[in-house]
């Protein structure tokens, strides 16, 4: 990739206005110092690439100045198509985290976009969140920590534990999450287990994923009311929050044309900054499980890391 620096530090004191380039920023717990968007909240520094300009101005017919798109930091050697949400950007003695990729056009307030009808910061711009402040120059080495997005998939089966049948419905959920997230940024590790229906190993499980930070935690398998099902009885007494919702319109959605399905005791909950879901385990019933998980599971990420997006 060769060496990643910052070319331009930018900065404007009105909002819809183009950046003035200047010697040195400044950054803070609120952003850059005298910028316009400085302030408590997700998108205190805005980052650009010089080689997503050089594209826009072949694009264009057109020379396009650093700060043109209203971006804080110009940088060049770095390929921000690489970056996802909650990696961290270091530049100087500066750290900041990666909480949006792309925003809305402002349309006739963006200098950029009256003047030639198009912008790249809807889909190209990276914004962030100061960690930890310090000053940025221009010339400053910059370097990208991508941070992995973790998965844990846990099967609760005696039989599939002791080999007496093959797990399937573990492997349709580790199917089914690449599938999901084969085009977008998050950096995707998913790891995979298979337990017997016993409480104290499941507890176990649950206790080493929270310590290892894993962002979701998927279960499948004893989620009944026989007598080795206790995957609900276990989770429950272990997050810290239960989302009620996203079960309870599952079961209504799916057991209105077969009732057996409202015979699942399946919760969803937040242990920390981890996203719980206990499945049944069936392939069938797992994937329709995730079909509706995954319409909230990115958005709840944010939530989870307070990254406010509305």
């Amino acid at each position: 990739m060769g060496t990643a620096r910052v070319t331009s530090v930018n900065i404007s004191e009105e909002k819809g206005t183009v950046k003035k380039p200047v010697p040195e920023m400044q950054v803070d717990e609120n952003g850059v110092v005298g910028d316009a968007h400085a302030g408590a909240w997700h998108r205190q520094v805005s980052v650009l690439s010089s080689e997503i300009i050089r594209d826009f101005e072949k694009e264009m017919g057109r020379e396009i100045k650093p700060g043109e798109f209203a971006e804080n930091l110009t940088t060049e050697g770095i390929d921000l198509h690489d970056v996802a949400v909650l990696d961290c950007l270091t530049v100087g003695g500066t750290k900041l985290q990666v909480t949006q990729i792309g925003k809305e056009c402002h349309g006739a307030t963006c200098a950029i976009f009256r003047e030639v009808g198009k912008c790249v910061m809807p889909h190209e711009g990276i914004f962030c969140r100061v960690v930890s402040g310090g000053k940025i120059t221009a010339g400053d080495p910059m370097e990208l920590s991508a941070r992995p997005f973790c998965v844990r998939v846990i099967t609760m089966s005696d039989r599939a534990h002791s080999g007496e049948y093959e797990d399937r419905s573990g492997p349709k959920i580790v199917e089914i999450l690449e599938e999901f997230f084969k085009d977008k940024r998050w950096h995707l590790e998913v790891s995979a287990a298979v337990l017997p229906d016993d409480a104290e190993q499941l507890r176990d499980a649950v206790t080493q994923a929270q310590e290892d930070a894993v962002d979701v935690l998927i279960t499948t398998g004893g989620t009944g009311v026989g007598p080795r099902d206790i995957t609900p009885d276990v989770v429950l007494g272990m997050i810290d929050k239960e989302i009620p919702g996203i079960m309870e319109n599952i079961r209504i959605r799916f057991g209105s044309e077969k009732p057996g399905a409202l015979l699942s005791r399946g919760v969803a909950g937040v242990m920390g900054q981890t996203q719980v879901y206990t499945l049944p385990g069936s392939v069938k019933a797992v994937t329709e499980y995730m079909g509706e998980i995954l319409k909230t599971l990115e958005h709840l990420v944010r939530m989870l890391h307070a990254i406010d997006t509305h």
